[in-house]
Parts: C-alpha cells; sequence; structure tokens
C-alpha cells in the first residue's frame, strides 16, 4: 500500500444550511488547499460529502470524520462505491468513535465489514481519528493513517514514532486570525470547553503534561499551545512546527473572532501557507 498522500494544508469547510458552503468549496480549490475536509459533528448526511466532491473537481475530500456509532459500515460503502465511480480517488473515508468505553472492539468489527464490503473500502482509503498510542496502532495497521486534533509538536513527533514512516500522520489545528491576545484567547475557549469535558480529550490533554488546573480552567498555556493564533505569519509558522514535527498534512479549522469570517481568513492564510 502506497502511502497516501494528502498534501501540506488542508482546509477544514463549515457547511452552511443555505449552500453557500459549496461555493466556498470551489474557493478553497482555486487558492490551492491541497484536501477539504468536513466537519464530522456537521455532517447530517452523508450526502454532504457527496455534494463537496461534485461542486469541486480535484481536491480529496475527507470527512473529519464520519462517526461509526452513527453511520453504518453499509452507509460508507455505499457511499465510497458511489463517489469512486463518479469521482474516483477524491474521498477518503475519515472515520473515527466510537463514544464507548472500550472503542477498540468495535471499531475493528467495523473495518471488518468495510473490508468486505461491495465494494471494499480498502486500507488506503480511510483515514481514522487518533490520539492515545493503541489507537494510533490500529490507525497504522488497518487504515492509511491517522488525524489528530489538539496536539502540541512534541506529541505530534510522539505519533510519528507509533505510525512509522509509511502511514500519513495529519495534524487538525484550530486556529484564529487575531493579533489581540483576549480576542483570539475568547474564541478558542469556546470548542476546547467542550471538547476538554470529553474524556479522551482529558486524557489527550494530561498525556501533553498540562496539569488537571490547566484543563479545568482552559489556562492560557494550555489554549496557546494548542490553538494557533495571531497573524497570518505566526499561524504559517506554527504550521510549519507541525510539518517539521513529522506531520504530513496540517488541516486549519478556523474558528470566528469576530474580525473575519472562514474564507476570508482562508484567503489571507493562503497567501504565505506552503500550498
Amino acid at each position: 500500500m502506497s502511502k497516501l498522500d494528502l498534501g501540506p494544508v488542508g482546509m477544514t469547510l463549515q457547511i452552511s444550511a443555505d449552500g453557500r458552503h459549496l461555493d466556498e468549496a470551489v474557493a478553497l480549490e482555486g487558492l490551492g488547499y491541497s484536501a477539504i475536509w468536513l466537519r464530522g459533528g456537521q455532517i447530517d448526511n452523508l450526502s454532504r460529502i457527496a455534494e463537496v466532491v461534485t461542486a469541486t473537481t480535484t481536491v480529496p475530500v475527507v470527512p473529519g470524520i464520519i462517526p461509526v456509532d452513527v453511520y453504518t459500515p453499509g452507509e460508507v460503502t455505499r457511499l465510497y462505491g458511489d463517489l469512486q465511480a463518479r469521482a474516483p480517488g477524491r474521498f477518503i473515508a475519515g472515520l473515527g468513535g466510537p463514544q464507548v468505553p472500550r472503542p477498540l472492539r468495535p471499531l475493528n468489527d467495523y473495518l471488518d465489514q468495510l473490508d468486505q464490503g461491495e465494494p471494499p473500502v480498502p486500507p488506503g482509503r480511510r483515514i481514522l481519528a487518533a490520539l492515545g498510542p493503541r489507537k494510533l496502532e490500529l490507525a497504522r495497521d488497518r487504515a492509511a493513517g491517522a488525524v489528530l486534533l489538539l496536539v502540541t509538536p512534541d506529541y505530534t513527533r510522539t505519533a510519528r514514532r507509533i505510525l512509522g514512516t509509511q502511514a500519513a500522520l495529519v495534524i487538525s489545528q484550530m486556529v484564529v486570525l487575531e493579533t489581540d491576545a483576549a480576542r483570539a484567547r475568547q474564541a478558542a475557549r469556546g470548542p476546547l470547553g467542550f471538547l476538554a469535558g470529553v474524556a479522551g480529550y482529558r486524557a489527550s490533554f494530561t498525556r501533553m503534561g498540562f496539569t488537571a488546573g490547566d484543563i479545568a480552567s482552559l489556562s492560557d498555556e494550555l489554549v496557546d499551545r494548542l490553538v494557533a493564533w495571531g497573524s497570518a505569519g505566526a499561524v504559517t509558522a506554527r504550521v510549519s512546527e507541525y510539518l517539521q514535527a513529522g506531520a504530513d498534512q496540517v488541516v486549519l479549522t478556523v474558528l470566528d473572532s469576530g474580525r473575519y469570517s472562514a474564507i476570508d481568513s482562508a484567503r489571507q492564510l493562503a497567501r504565505g501557507l506552503p500550498i
């Protein structure tokens, strides 16, 4: 299995009820972003993924992630088969979960069913959300690689060692294009506060050396190490840190500080990013 190549920098697309996101997907492709990612929490129907693939022409489209406790293997298989027929090589199945105490066995069972589907969704066309060592090993052994959210460059190096050289390592990076520290941190603390309430993320923060106090208070140190904020140049420098630490791609999720829209931020960032 050849290594999955998604290019160095992707961008997360915000799905809108009025369909405006399809025009934004075309704009992101035109700006040169090497992959378009869709927020898993916004995928209320797998047809959302097909719509973005159809609206664009060549860019890979990756859901980040399809929750395996919401969509069946059969649904993912049908989507993969349809998109392979219409747009070969454009869809990578980003998979995550399930949110249960011992997720590895049901996730392995899910992957078994994708292997046996008609058509099968091969390991080289799927990527797993992973944080801890065991999930990373599963991503290495049964998928094309892993996508990690809210990790430091140091932990990126750890993840690369676990994955080895042939698995793709994608870092999902929240960014705020805002130079005022108070405004930037306020924008970051919204999603951080929600995710800090999820057991797997709390464990990950602890694994990276953050204290219980850091996690409970969403300390400035925690925010600053996990979310890239500042000028376009500062965000570009953070992207470079992750690439130098072993990431194959950094996918950016723009958080709203009230100053720029997500697509305006994407345009500003594109001028300095290695895309």
